[in-house]
């Protein structure tokens, strides 16, 4: 398929998009972005990755290249372009394309930045294998930069977590700080103990997930007590259940922390549920 995708303000085919050699998102990881889910065609949770896009380019000082309206619409019409049924719209927007390489910030007057988007198909999403059996992970040492809240497109190191957790026989790694689980590579981690879901509380230390704050809104009006805590690899080891949350994920049951079966080793009922409430309550509010 030669996808349609966006590219500072033209629809192209994939093959034709180009970018400037000297994007600062190319030389100096200089750029944010968002990943929103579509399902029936539909956009998923879209304000809330609206405002975090927001909130990550006020933080490095990257002026917002469009109103929200502009935004939207250019979300529908890659899903239209495109047919998208159920899969993603990948949202890059960087400092832009100065004339040369510089770690100066170019004059935001002269330099606008960079957008681009397009769709990835994922017919899974919902009804997902992994989902119904749970995945792995094995936990690393959290090497990454300070400002983990600002969804930059530094991903290396979570890429490099990824590879780890692969050449294990895993299928994801929870990055540790001081002893504490801070999050997934790519997802919010929680562990669920004697009823009650533990997740990390907001800092500059994890993402400020978007799927994170719609599944706990979910849980707490579903009477699931909820805390958000820091949590050990030790207690994460010891609990009832475990899962991570993302756009791409929903609800994902984790089953295997560094080889220790957790529960019984399958999806456990608490979060079983979670995910059919998510699901089932995020295609109705989607636009």
């Amino acid at each position: 398929m030669n996808r349609v995708v966006y590219v500072n303000g033209d629809y192209l085919p994939e093959t034709e998009a180009k970018v400037s050699i000297f994007d600062r998102g190319f030389l100096m990881a200089d750029g944010v972005y968002e990943v929103t889910t579509v399902v029936d065609g539909k956009l998923i949770d879209f304000d809330g990755h609206l405002a975090r896009l927001s909130r990550s380019l006020g933080e490095l000082g990257i002026e917002n290249p469009m109103e929200k309206a502009q935004w939207l619409d250019m979300h529908r019409e890659l899903v239209a372009r495109n047919q998208l049924v159920q899969g993603m719209i990948y949202l890059q927007v960087t400092r832009g394309a100065p004339d040369d390489r510089d770690f100066i910030f170019p004059d935001p007057e002269k330099t606008k930045p960079t957008v681009v988007s397009f769709s990835q198909s994922n017919p899974h999403l919902v009804d997902s294998p992994k989902a119904r059996k749970g995945i792995k992970v094995v936990t690393i040492d959290d090497l990454r930069w300070g400002r983990r809240d600002i969804k930059t497109v530094q991903l290396l190191y979570p890429s490099m977590g990824k590879m780890m957790a692969i050449k294990s026989g895993a299928d994801d790694a929870w990055m540790v700080q001081d002893g504490f689980v801070t999050e997934g590579t790519s997802n919010n981690a929680y562990i669920i103990t004697d009823g009650k879901i533990v997740t990390r509380a907001l800092s500059n230390d994890i993402l400020h997930g978007i799927t994170r704050s719609a599944v706990l809104r979910f849980a707490r009006e579903a009477q699931m007590p909820v805390e958000e805590r820091s949590f050990s690899v030790e207690e994460a080891l010891s609990a009832d259940e475990a899962f991570v949350t993302s756009a791409s994920t929903f609800v994902m049951p984790v089953v295997q922390i560094d080889g220790t079966m957790i529960g019984a080793g399958t999806p456990g009922p608490l979060t079983q549920r979670l995910r059919e409430i998510y699901i089932e309550e995020s295609c109705k509010a989607a636009i």
